[in-house]
Formats: C-alpha cells, sequence, structure tokens
C-alpha cells in the first residue's frame, strides 16, 4: 500500500511539474529592442532625431527604446486596417494614427524614444503593440518605458558611458546583467552590431522576456522566464555622439 501510495504521490508531482512548465509555456513571450542612439545615427544621420542629436542630450550616454515585440515574430499588426498596416510596413509612418497617450507619457517617451521625431512610435504601436497582452497605447508604452528605466538605471548605461570610443564585448554586457539582475538574466541578452568601416559598432541589445508585464512582473523574473539566446555580435565599440 505505501508502494501505491509512493507512486501515487511520485505522479502527482510529475504532473504537477509538466503543468507548471504547460503554464510558463504558455505565458506571453516578447523581445525588448533597445538601441545605442550614437550608433544608430551613424546610419540614419538624415533623420530628425539625428540631426538634433548632442552630446548633451541624455540618449548620448544610455540606451533608448526601439521597441517591445510579442513573440513569435509573426505576430504582428494584431486588428489593424489594412490600409493601416499598408502605411506602417511601407515607411509612412507621418500618416499613421498617432498613439492615445497622457501628456505624461509623452513627454517620458520624448526622451527615451528619440525616433518619435520621425513618427516611430505609431509605427511601434500598430506593428507591436496592437499585439500586446493589455492591447492599449498608454499600457504598452507605460510598459516599455518602465522596463527601459530599469535597465539604464542598473548601471548598464554607465557602463556604456565609462567605454565611449573603447571596444566593449558581449561577455561584458552580459556579465552586467547578472550583476544587475541575477545569474542566468545575461542568457537572455543578444548584442547587435553593425559595420561602419572599418569600425564595427555596437547598435542594440534585444532581451528576452516571459511572462506578466502588464501585471509589474519585476524586469529580473521577466528575463529568467525567458529562453537563453545567443550572444549575438562578440564585441563592438560604443559610439560617441558626433562621429558620423
Amino acid at each position: 500500500m505505501r508502494a501505491v501510495r509512493s507512486l501515487a504521490l511520485f505522479g502527482a508531482v510529475i504532473a504537477l511539474t509538466a503543468n507548471m512548465a504547460t503554464a510558463r509555456a504558455a505565458e506571453p513571450f516578447y523581445i525588448l529592442a533597445i538601441s545605442w542612439q550614437s550608433a544608430f545615427c551613424e546610419f540614419a544621420a538624415r533623420k530628425p532625431e539625428c540631426k538634433s542629436q548632442t552630446v548633451r542630450r541624455s540618449d548620448a550616454g544610455q540606451f533608448v527604446l526601439h521597441g517591445l515585440w510579442p513573440q513569435p515574430a509573426r505576430r504582428q499588426y494584431c486588428n489593424v486596417p489594412g490600409d493601416v498596416r499598408a502605411a506602417s510596413a511601407s515607411g509612412r509612418w507621418r500618416d499613421l494614427p498617432a498613439p492615445e497617450l497622457t501628456p505624461e507619457t509623452k513627454a517620458e517617451l520624448d526622451v527615451a524614444m528619440p525616433g518619435r521625431q520621425s513618427f516611430l512610435d505609431r509605427h511601434e504601436w500598430v506593428k507591436h503593440g496592437s499585439c500586446h497582452a493589455v492591447p492599449q497605447a498608454e499600457i504598452y508604452f507605460r510598459d516599455s518605458l518602465r522596463l527601459l528605466r530599469t535597465i539604464n538605471d542598473s548601471g548598464l548605461a554607465e557602463l556604456m558611458r565609462d567605454n565611449i570610443g573603447r571596444r566593449m564585448s558581449a561577455s561584458e554586457i552580459r556579465a552586467r546583467f547578472d550583476e544587475a539582475f541575477g545569474a542566468g538574466t545575461g542568457e537572455r541578452v543578444g548584442v547587435a552590431c553593425r559595420e561602419d568601416g572599418d569600425r564595427r559598432l555596437i547598435t542594440e541589445l534585444t532581451i528576452g522576456l516571459r511572462g506578466d508585464i502588464p501585471g509589474g512582473t519585476p524586469l529580473p523574473e521577466l528575463m529568467l522566464g525567458a529562453p537563453p539566446v545567443g550572444r549575438g555580435c562578440p564585441d563592438g565599440i560604443v559610439d560617441a555622439v558626433g562621429q558620423q
């Protein structure tokens, strides 16, 4: 009888573990993309946000918001009319409807997403925000800003500033995530670079997240809930303003 009870208990534990794994797999999965604006502007110097960038502007020394992208990648343009989708996909972002945001969120987004000057917020909202767990523009951008703020305040922005003009490795960046948010979080960070003549520049980080973002789940928990990703670019230079 004891053996039967032990077998039943073992079976229950296995079932519970399987159910937990299934529940975790069903949680929303995202990629948070944050850009190093100075490097971005090497390749987009004509954009208004690049023409206006200065060493005194905040994006000269911290990451800026590119977007928060529900996964898988094909999850885009949820319930978006065809004409709006076509305008977004073809780069006619000025023609897109402006997201409905509070003045406070608009003001914070002006700083955290310089690409608003090129209507990036409109594109990101219709393409990705429409598929957010809570598809409301205010919630989508507030969630995105919270995550970006947490990363910049973690010491990562300071690390990047301290290495402007120098080469940094993906391992260094991932190690800073481990220090700030716990062992293993760095494995959820991919580094993107782009060649600029004889220089390779760090342009962007992509960060895997899984969990209840609108519910306020802390960043470390969101990162550790996501599967590990490849490191991407092995190393690159941290670009300075005015190099383009």
